[in-house]
């Protein structure tokens, strides 16, 4: 049985958020380049023109590329052969989160009893974590800032079978119809299938830790990727709202077996500036 110290884990997670708050990850900046070279629109090339420009500037400076620094959600992979020694893993990640966003002079954004006082907790926790246990004696940490407009966009429904592939592509391409520009476009649309509700909300997040524009391995799946995101492309949204080819830079869906009387369906949206890191200790 390894032991892995608290402080370690405090200490990953501050650095990861920190990091991803201030570099965009490669991928990312990768395919705004690629949409630069896609895109018709004046108005759309000036709104992606500027994005490559704050992403350059934020990293130069050393300050957040967005002043939204979102909602600290944790995806563990804890080895079951792994023990978690100086504290309770839920208290060593929100340390984390409280050392990086305190020393990375990020925006704390969380607020407590949130239908009532919204009330600011001062330190952006408590973190969303997310934790699965898995083969080995390692613990995977992947951190997402995830920002409010974007989240405030997504969305969960539960088709009848009878709906299939048609019904899923109209259901999501109508969900970036209606958010326009809210989710600040070019997106990463994260696609969610099967399971139950809060299962396939959980595939729609998870899959935003994707590669940007990284297939899913399984063929029928890739098409429905590719198809989703050739619709999206359609609506003419165009980066920020300005209108244009490039609405969205990549569409990641994961699936799960699900009930014979269901199809859930969720849709996790994210913006442009799409922050996340990992590390394994």
């Amino acid at each position: 049985m390894r032991s892995i110290e608290c402080r370690t884990i405090t200490g990953t997670v501050a650095s990861l958020f920190e990091k991803a708050c201030i570099y965009l990850p490669a991928d990312v900046t990768s395919s705004l380049r690629r949409a630069r070279k896609s895109e018709e629109s004046r108005l759309g090339l000036y709104a992606l023109d500027t994005i490559l420009s704050n992403i350059k500037a934020a990293g130069e400076d050393n300050v957040p590329i967005c002043q939204d620094t979102g909602t600290a959600v944790v995806f563990l992979e804890l080895g079951q052969d792994a023990r978690i020694v100086g504290g309770s893993l839920d208290e060593c990640v929100n340390e984390g989160v409280r050392t990086g966003y305190r020393n990375g002079y990020l925006r704390q954004s969380i607020v407590s009893q949130p239908f009532s006082k919204r009330k600011n907790t001062c330190d952006n926790t408590p973190a969303v974590i997310h934790l699965d246990m898995v083969g080995g004696d390692r613990l995977k940490i992947s951190a997402l800032a995830k920002g409010g407009g974007a989240e405030n966009c997504s969305r969960l429904t539960v088709l009848p079978p009878s709906a299939g592939y048609r019904g899923i592509v109209d259901y999501v391409v109508s969900i970036i119809s209606e958010c326009g520009a809210n989710a600040c476009p070019p997106l990463i649309i994260g696609v969610g299938i099967g399971g139950t509700v809060e299962k396939t909300m959980l595939l729609a997040k998870r899959s935003l830790l994707r590669k940007t524009g990284m297939s899913n391995r399984d063929p029928e799946t890739a098409g429905l990727e590719r198809k989703i995101l050739s619709e999206v492309n359609k609506l003419g949204i165009g980066p920020m709202g300005y209108g244009g080819r490039v609405t969205a830079l990549a569409v990641h869906v994961e699936t799960f077996p699900c009930h014979i009387a269901s199809l859930p369906v969720a849709v996790n949206m994210q913006c442009w500036c799409s922050r996340h890191n990992e590390a394994t200790i």
